[in-house]
């Protein structure tokens, strides 16, 4: 028996309807399907509420875009536990499957890696660890995480830039002037930092990305750093600052704050159900034509 932990988008009308077929398929077939507290709550399932540790699940489902698989990679923080994505969102970057096909991709799924039905891929994710200054009132207890796709810091008041010096290595680089700074995964570069006229980068590479948000200085290429680079990040001057992983709020960071951003031990997991181009898969996204 495996036990699946179902992470689901609290807005979708669907939602709901899609975890109870889910569970339902799951007991059929020998498995138990639950949902974090928090969920069974939000989507009105307060019987499949289980208080457990995420990390003990066989498989988790993620119904939702891909800001619910990035909220299901924070929930099992760095544990190596599959994760198989269900689009009921929009552009679903991190998803393989539509509803649709859910069920006949669960039956493969339960046939087992071993029968060729799915393989699993693996994404590099980051480790960022920070440092406060003396005296900072906003500190969260909180002082590491771990991001797939990016950690962002960026001004926190309207109308100012923030300065936030740079180190690579242990070697300084540059002062940025800027709205923010985003260090990104080559899995990242499809998110805030495309946004940011970042680079394009197959998720199959392992990097760091660092991309500046409306610089207010000459250079503002990003920078595509070998994957094993660290990069720290002092925010300086008196205007602070926020910082933000994956697209939820982290903690706030004030002069003397220092964020050091790294590779991590850890990979996030995705089953998939056959081979992913990622070139067609931005092609569709984008409604690009063929010429």
């Amino acid at each position: 028996m495996t036990d699946v932990l179902l992470v689901a988008h609290h807005e979708r009308a669907e939602a709901a309807a899609l975890v109870r077929s889910i569970v339902d398929w799951l007991g059929d077939h020998g498995h138990e399907g639950w949902l974090t507290p928090t969920d069974a709550a939000a989507l009105d399932l307060s019987e499949l509420g289980a208080e457990r540790a995420p990390a003990a699940a066989g498989l988790v489902v993620s119904l939702g875009g891909d800001g619910t698989v990035l909220r299901a990679i924070q929930l099992l923080a760095g544990a190596p536990v599959p994760i198989i994505g269900v689009n009921i969102g929009l552009l679903g970057y991190l998803t393989e499957v539509e509803p649709p096909m859910l069920t006949a991709s669960l039956e493969r799924w339960d046939a087992g890696p071993s029968a060729g039905e799915w393989h699993v891929e693996e994404r590099m994710m980051i480790d960022v660890d920070v440092r406060h200054g003396a005296g900072a009132a906003d500190r969260a207890d909180r002082t590491r995480w771990m991001a797939l796709n990016e950690v962002v810091i960026e001004k926190r008041e309207p109308g100012h830039t923030v300065r936030l010096q740079v180190s690579i290595d242990g070697a300084a680089f540059t002062t940025y002037a800027a709205d923010g700074l985003i260090i990104a995964t080559p899995t990242g570069s499809t998110a805030y930092s495309l946004s940011a006229r970042g680079p394009v980068v197959s998720p199959q590479h392992r990097a760091l990305l660092l991309t500046p948000v409306s610089p207010h200085m000459l250079f503002d290429r990003s920078l595509v750093l070998d994957p094993n680079e660290i990069v720290e990040v002092q925010v300086i001057g008196i205007r602070p600052a926020t910082m933000s992983v994956d697209g939820q709020f982290g903690t706030g960071v004030n002069e003397g704050a220092t964020i050091t951003v790294r590779p991590s031990t850890s990979v996030a997991r995705f089953v998939r159900f056959g081979r992913r181009r990622f070139h067609q898969i931005l092609k569709a996204k984008f409604g690009l034509a063929d010429r």
